[in-house]
């Protein structure tokens, strides 16, 4: 009992230290993971704030410590939203934030939330992954479609959209209430990807639509997703970050992984330092070990992306289907209120139909 107060007690002081003494954050956390430094008694203690799964960044983060064995990393996990609230709103205290919502990073410069970094590493970042020296990108990852291997038995294997919608309505048995997406209400990567396959290709409303009739479950998270899909308990799942399914090896015997024909987005995880910083320095030198890992591609091992150097993940690269986003102002353009208000609402009307 003494040992599970201890623990308590422990997690507590590591969460009001988010926020201010004497208080927890109100903003809701996914996890809190501590990693000791591995010299010994911490000289100092790096506050990260993220949306990666921390098994996936784990790696990220030991390789980090390889190098500076005297820091000590407090990783803590939260969605796209619940990062923004906590930066935005709440004033939470963290050195580095990390997010695969491109566009609320760009918010949270343009609001006056961040710190500018530069460094050798950084001026290496082509013009498109990088904002103001303000938001670094260092990875390249695609929207994809992960599918069922057992229920897709006897069909053939989607390849586009057009694809996908003919077999849901040929099959509406096999597929009602085993189909998945992101909630885009409460997902801020899922809104980005909604709202850029809009402006894509009307293709994408009629697939929402089509999926809405049938039942489509929404969900927070691509791991989520995948591990569903892999469960059997859904056959399809739309727009899951290929970086995470592809990381899941021991699953290749149960889902495929489709980076559809049509056009396929390609998002950018990105990192920035909050205003409230405590080791700003420190976390410029985090940014900078995520640019190296990204430019020099690592061991996959230590670094589980598609790096941000990858030339076949670029537009112009021979592939036509894909879609890169960029970092840029024009990321703003959805986040207008009546705008978001809009598009929720039309993305309401075609997916919540039952």
């Amino acid at each position: 009992m003494r040992h599970l107060a201890a623990a308590i007690i422990g997690l507590w002081s590591a969460l009001a230290g988010l926020t201010g003494p004497g208080t927890a954050p109100a903003f809701e956390i996914e996890s809190l993971t501590r990693f000791p430094a591995p010299g010994g008694r911490p000289a100092h203690s790096l506050r990260v704030i993220s949306n990666a799964d921390t098994a996936l960044f784990s790696p990220i983060v030991l390789a980090f410590q390889e190098r500076h064995p005297s820091v000590e990393v407090i990783y803590t996990t939260a969605s796209s939203t619940q990062l923004m609230q906590a930066l935005a709103e709440e004033g939470a205290e963290f050195d580095v934030a990390i997010s695969s919502a491109m566009d609320l990073q760009i918010k949270l410069a343009n609001d006056g939330f961040t710190r500018p970094h530069r460094s050798a590493l950084t001026a290496r970042l082509p013009s498109w992954a990088r904002w103001r020296d303000h938001v670094f990108a260092f990875t390249q990852e695609p929207a994809t479609v992960v599918i069922s291997r057992a229920a897709f038995a006897g069909l053939e294997v989607p390849r586009n959209r057009e694809d996908i919608i003919t077999l849901l309505r040929a099959h509406p048995e096999r597929f009602r209430g085993r189909l998945g997406t992101y909630d885009v209400r409460t997902s801020g990567l899922g809104y980005l990807f909604a709202t850029q396959d809009s402006r894509q290709s009307e293709t994408f409303w009629r697939l929402i639509e089509v999926m809405g009739g049938l039942g489509a479950r929404l969900y927070c998270c691509s791991s989520d997703m995948i591990e569903d899909v892999a469960a059997g308990q859904l056959a399809l799942a739309y727009n899951v970050l290929g970086s995470y399914a592809a990381a899941r090896s021991d699953l290749a015997d149960r889902i495929i992984v489709i980076e559809p024909e049509d056009f396929t987005t390609v998002m950018l995880r990105s990192a920035l330092i909050p205003a409230r910083a405590r080791n700003p320095e420190l976390a410029g030198k985090f940014i900078d070990h995520l640019i190296r890992l990204s430019w020099e591609r690592a061991d996959p091992q230590s670094y589980p992306f598609p790096p941000i150097g990858d030339g076949d993940r670029q537009a112009g690269s021979g592939n036509p289907a894909l879609r890169p986003i960029r970092l840029g102002p024009g990321m703003l353009v959805y986040l207008d209120r009546l705008k978001r208000r809009r598009f929720l609402r039309a993305w309401e009307a075609a997916m919540l139909r039952e």
